[in-house]
């Protein structure tokens, strides 16, 4: 591949511009009302809301770890609300608002990250995996599953669609692109949504791919696109052709939603170290939620009472966040034996018995010291 090829301005398919003007696109038409799109800006708000407490619990000891979606939020919403109901995600670790889309509290999510609960929530009735730590394991654990559902002749119009959530870092992993060869030659109904935030961790775009994420696809034999990450409704028309495309039985295909992370990659990071502030200024000037403010107003779709009520919804979701979080409670040691397997297991139950008198042989010492 030359320079040029490898170097050219790829197409990103925009519905809703930074300065909030609806153009449309002919691939990807969007019947959409008003009511709706104040809806996604409810979400937007909201989740970006749930987002910063979470951060400031984080630094107030509250919360071991927390990875941020700020300035990704437009790419889960819109994602998050083109799945359907019988439809399944499986997120990485940073889909909080895919994750609001698909009915998890937020205090679920606050467990795992506070240590009490390793997930919290039932994923078949929620149509959300457990949030996935390991790096693009997840792409392969939904290529399973569509690759199941493909098996059970669970497509079709009232079907069932697969989406797959990971960062541009996780493209650099072998079971990434494991997942994308698997899903090609089975043809399985799974959507890959690479969201595409420009840094995994402190390394740049360009160490992780010479061309264009999306472009990769072709390499495995099925379609990518790159979306507009910061337009909420690009995303949701894309996504939605996407899932629609995977659940007929036309296999995969690769969405690169083009973000950017404002935040850094988790509360253990400071990305000043490594990144320029001029290079944040310019895309908070495509913040993802001003734009959608921006088209409202200018529309006339939204008053000031509208964007007070949402306003005054968040303060009552972040006082939720607050409460909730400092309430849960902490588990007993033994519990972490509890959810290994789903049938009894004769190993679980021996370590289980040895850790508990390994418990045990503490309080008999206390006891005797008391003595």
């Amino acid at each position: 591949m030359s320079d040029t090829t490898a170097h050219e301005e790829p197409e990103l398919i925009q519905l809703l511009t930074p300065e909030g003007e609806l153009t449309g696109h002919p691939d990807y038409p969007l019947d959409i009302g008003a009511e709706e799109i104040r809806a996604l800006y409810r979400d937007l708000v909201l989740v970006r809301r749930v987002d910063s407490e979470a951060v400031s619990l984080q630094r107030q000891g509250e919360l071991g770890l927390w990875a941020s979606l700020l300035g990704q939020e437009a790419a889960q919403i819109g994602s998050g609300r083109a799945l359907r109901e019988h439809d399944m995600a499986f997120p990485s670790y940073r889909e909080h608002g895919v994750a609001w889309c698909r009915g998890i509290e937020p205090k679920e999510l606050l467990g795992m990250f506070r240590g009490v609960t390793n997930g919290g929530w039932d994923p078949h009735e929620h149509g959300f995996h457990l949030y996935t730590i390991v790096i693009g394991s997840q792409a392969l654990h939904a290529t399973g599953y569509a690759m199941g559902v493909q098996r059970d002749g669970a497509l079709g119009e009232d079907g069932t669609a697969v989406i797959s959530y990971f960062g541009d870092g996780a493209t650099s992993q072998g079971d990434t692109n494991e997942a994308f060869n698997f899903a090609s030659v089975n043809n399985a109904p799974v959507v890959f949504f690479c969201q595409n935030n420009q840094w995994a961790i402190s390394e740049p775009l360009e160490r992780q791919s010479r061309v264009p994420i999306y472009r990769r696809a072709a390499g495995f034999g099925f379609p990518g696109v790159r979306v507009d990450g910061n337009d909420v409704l690009a995303v949701l028309a894309v996504t939605r052709a996407a899932l629609d495309n995977a659940r007929e039985g036309n296999g995969p295909t690769l969405v690169e939603a083009f973000t950017y992370r404002m935040g850094a990659h988790t509360t253990n990071d400071d990305p000043s170290r490594y990144r320029a502030s001029a290079e944040l200024d310019e895309w908070k000037a495509k913040d993802p939620i001003l734009r959608v403010r921006r088209h409202l107003e200018l529309n006339g779709l939204a008053d000031e009472e509208f964007f007070a009520s949402v306003d005054a919804e968040a303060e009552t979701i972040g006082e939720q966040v607050r409460t909730e979080c400092r309430a849960l409670p902490d588990p007993e040691p033994l519990d972490i034996f509890h959810e290994v397997y789903a049938e009894p297991n004769v190993h679980i139950d021996r370590q289980r018995s040895e850790f508990a008198d390994y418990l045990a042989s503490f309080e008999s010492a206390g006891a005797e010291g008391g003595r």
